[in-house]
This record gives structure tokens, C-alpha cells and sequence, in this order.
């Protein structure tokens, strides 16, 4: 039975879905006004493992994750850069989509941008006006009356009355209650916008989302999703002016995905300490993130450092090592205790770092078979290890071009060259040359092993 944290109820739930066998999912996606940064990168990994799992058992999943491509930061980045609002979005939707490719994101079967959906954004605050929950503010904006939805505040868990006191609530003298938060904005001059029955404007960020979710998926759908931020006033202002509209739940369950941390601090574009997806995939491939971001549960922040990413590389090699060399072969009963751990650690909320933990169990089995010239054996249990990793974007990798990398020609003939003398010291039992070439080679950053199958070599981590 898989079980899902619902952030909403804040515990543990058995899943069922709305619609048997279908599992409706939206994950807030991006604002597209510059580069995405690997704090992004770690909740899109998270939501394509959730994807790639649920339909590897069989469940039709319909995936929606939007884009904005109006909002200030856009408008604001466009006037710097003396270019239109269309120009800046399209350049960066384009940027966004090479760092999906690149990172092996599986596709939203839905990528909704809000400037298409104006009109479902018009109508759902119309709906809003006429049932008291909305009203237009004397400066012309159209604000969510957050007095009228007695719930407000259930998501995040935060008191109503703290807010209102608190120092963080933005104060807006045209707004009733200093909580309320804008639907549609009157537009200012040189400003994307467009005709409402209150004005030539433009919609707020949140509604948006409510807007293209309902449209696309109904309301409720099964899961909603995002990054751990989005929490609050995000996903909660969502919720009001969705379940306002018309007295029904938005989602039946809320995942939220942990923050990527750089020194305890969340990774952000205003704090300047960010690592932008094209510069991380400079440093190391996109299976190493993908593991750095799931070696954590994805509920848990991940903190990043370049030592810990270094790390998790070496750990990675360990499953290429163990796949390496074997032949193609299919699948057996062998594998069914490994299969079934696996599934019982992602049934339980995705809990990626367990099913990691059967993952190494798996390649400490094949390395077992191997030394034992077990090679079928440990063949079929390569197979199932590279099925299961694929759920992960994992051991998509010619395995020994992922732990020797690139070199050039003759740099390969070296290392080559002395592995064989190495052997040749060995076999005539000259066992302190063969420790002085292991030594050469590992000054060179060349680790060898030897199998039963002859010395292998990859480059060290």
C-alpha cells in the first residue's frame, strides 16, 4: 500500500486515488525570468522519480507543471533589459527546457502558461466578486477579502490573527485587511496587460495556478506539489480562493519538497548564492545531482557543498562498478527479496534513500556472484540493478565512460601500457614492481582493481 506525507493533515496517509488507477499530480514550476539554479533542479528530480514510479506500477499519471511568464520580476528584468516581456520569457522557457533535457526530466504531460489562461483567470475571480470572497480595492486591484475564508491558514498552520501582526505582512492602504492578497493588479503604463470587467490589467501570481490546475485537471485532483517555500502564503492563498470558489477541497493531498541549502541558508537568486543548473553540469553529470538531490528523503533540506557532491560521485561509481562488464541478460527470481525491499522503501513516501540502500545491497550481490565466477547469476541481477536505478536516472551510462571519463588517446595508451606491465610483474611474481606501477597509477588518478574477469581501472573520485 503506498503511503503519501499529506502536508495538509501532516501525517502519513494510505494513498487512494480519486479516479482508481489514475493519479491526477501539479507541481508549481518556474518564473521565467533568468536561469534555473539546482535548488529548482531538486524539486523537478523529486517529482520525476514520484513520476517515474507511480507509472512503472502501473498508475496512469497525468503530470501538469506550469510555467509564469508574466509576474513583476519579469516585467521588471525586461525594462533592465530594454526588451519586451515575450522576448525575455521565450528566451528563458528555451533555457529552461536544454537544463530538463540535460538533467533527464521526464516531460509535464501539461506545461500551461499563465498568459494563456487569462480568461479561466477572469472568470474564477468574477466568481469570487459575486460570492462576497473578493473585492476591488480603491486603487483598482482586485483583492482576495482573506476575512471571508474562515480556513485560511490550515495548510501552513499559522494563526490568522499572529499574521495579521506580523512584521512580513506586506500593508497595502487600499486593502481591507492587510492579509488580503491581490487577484488582478491594475496595469501601469509599458506593462503586459490585458481587458477585465475591472480594468486593463494583469493577474496576480497566485491565481494562476488555481486557475490552470482546475482547468486541466478538475477540482480536487489527487496531488498538488512544490518546493517546501511555496508552503505559505503560495499554496495557502491557493487554497482559499480555490475552495472559495466553489466549496470544494483544491487537492485531496499536499508534497512538499525540502530546500537546497549552501551553508544552512536556502539557495536563492536574492541571497546571491546560487549554482545555476548549466554551471553544476560543468562540474559533474547530471546522474551525479540526480543522486546528490535524492540522497536525502525529499522531504529533508539537502545542503550543498562541493566536497559532499564529490562524495556522492563515488558512491555512484560503486553501482557502475558492479554493472560493468556483465553481459546482456534478463531478469530472474534471484532478484525477487531485492525487488520487493525496493518497492516496500518507495511505498513508504518515496523514501529514495532506503531504496538506495537495496540498490547497494543488489551490487554487493553481483560483486558476490562475480568473485565466485557466478556469471549468469550475477548477470540477471545486473539486470534488475539497472532497472530499478533507471526509476532514479541512474546507470544510463556506458559504465566505463562514466568512471573513466574522457582522456585523450594517449594518455589512454599509458594507462594501458602499464596495466600491462603490472600484469606481467605479477605473473612473474615481481610483486614489488607491481606495487610501484599501482603506485605510478595512482599518482596519475588512476585506481585499478583486480577481478576475476582481469585488472579494470577507472579514475579516482
Amino acid at each position: 500500500m503506498l503511503t503519501i506525507y499529506n502536508s495538509l493533515t501532516q501525517q502519513k496517509e494510505p494513498f487512494q486515488p480519486i479516479e482508481p488507477g489514475k493519479i491526477k499530480l501539479y507541481a508549481c514550476g518556474m518564473t521565467v525570468y533568468d536561469y534555473c539554479h539546482i535548488g529548482h533542479a531538486r524539486s523537478w528530480v523529486v517529482f520525476d522519480v514520484i513520476v517515474r514510479y507511480l507509472r512503472s506500477c502501473g498508475w496512469e499519471v497525468t503530470y501538469v507543471r506550469n510555467i509564469t511568464d508574466v509576474d513583476d520580476k519579469i516585467i521588471q528584468r525586461a525594462h533592465d533589459n530594454h526588451e519586451s516581456t515575450t522576448a525575455l520569457t521565450e528566451r528563458f522557457i528555451r533555457a529552461l527546457h536544454e537544463d530538463e533535457t540535460a538533467l533527464g526530466i521526464v516531460a509535464a504531460d501539461h506545461e500551461p502558461r499563465a498568459t494563456e489562461y487569462i480568461a479561466s483567470m477572469i472568470a474564477l475571480i468574477q466568481t469570487l466578486i459575486t460570492q462576497g470572497h473578493a473585492y476591488v480595492a480603491g486603487n483598482g486591484d482586485v483583492c482576495f477579502d482573506v476575512h471571508q475564508f474562515k480556513a485560511y491558514g490550515k495548510l501552513s498552520r499559522r494563526d490568522i490573527h499572529q499574521l495579521r501582526s506580523g512584521v512580513r505582512v506586506e500593508i497595502n492602504e487600499s486593502k481591507r485587511d492587510p492579509l488580503d492578497f491581490v487577484l488582478w493588479k491594475m496595469a501601469k503604463p509599458g506593462e503586459p496587460q490585458w481587458p477585465s470587467p475591472w480594468g486593463v490589467g494583469r493577474p496576480g501570481w497566485h491565481i494562476e495556478c488555481s486557475a490552470m490546475s482546475s482547468h486541466l485537471l478538475g477540482q480536487p485532483f489527487d496531488l498538488h506539489g512544490g518546493g517546501m517555500d511555496l508552503k505559505f502564503p503560495h499554496h495557502e492563498n491557493e487554497i482559499a480562493q480555490s475552495e472559495a470558489a466553489v466549496q470544494r477541497a483544491l487537492a485531496k493531498g499536499w508534497v512538499h519538497v525540502g530546500l537546497l541549502q549552501t551553508n544552512q541558508e536556502k539557495m536563492s537568486k536574492s541571497l546571491g548564492n546560487i549554482l545555476l543548473i548549466r554551471d553544476a553540469l560543468q562540474l559533474y553529470s547530471a546522474e551525479v545531482w540526480r543522486y546528490f538531490f535524492l540522497s536525502s528523503h525529499y522531504r529533508s533540506p539537502v545542503n550543498y557543498s562541493q566536497d559532499i557532491v564529490s562524495t556522492v560521485r563515488h558512491a555512484l561509481s560503486r553501482l557502475y562498478i558492479a554493472v560493468r562488464d556483465l553481459p546482456e541478460a534478463k531478469e530472474t527470481h534471484l532478484a525477487e527479496s531485492f525487488v520487493k525491499n525496493f518497492h516496500v522503501a518507495m511505498e513508504d513516501d518515496f523514501n529514495v534513500p532506503e531504496a538506495l540502500a537495496v540498490l547497494f545491497a543488489l551490487a554487493r550481490e553481483i560483486n558476490r556472484l562475480r568473485e565466485q565466477h557466478q556469471q549468469a547469476e550475477a548477470a540477471s541481477l545486473g539486470a534488475t540493478l539497472k532497472r530499478l536505478a533507471g526509476l532514479f536516472g541512474f546507470l544510463q551510462q556506458d559504465p566505463d565512460y562514466f568512471l573513466r571519463g574522457t582522456l585523450e588517446t594517449e594518455a589512454l595508451h599509458t594507462i594501458e601500457t602499464l596495466i600491462r606491465a603490472r600484469d606481467q610483474a605479477r605473473a612473474t611474481k615481481d610483486w614489488a614492481r607491481a606495487d610501484r606501477i599501482r603506485g605510478q597509477l595512482l599518482a596519475m588518478g588512476i585506481v585499478i582493481e583486480d577481478t576475476a574477469q582481469g585488472t579494470v581501472w577507472r579514475r579516482e573520485q
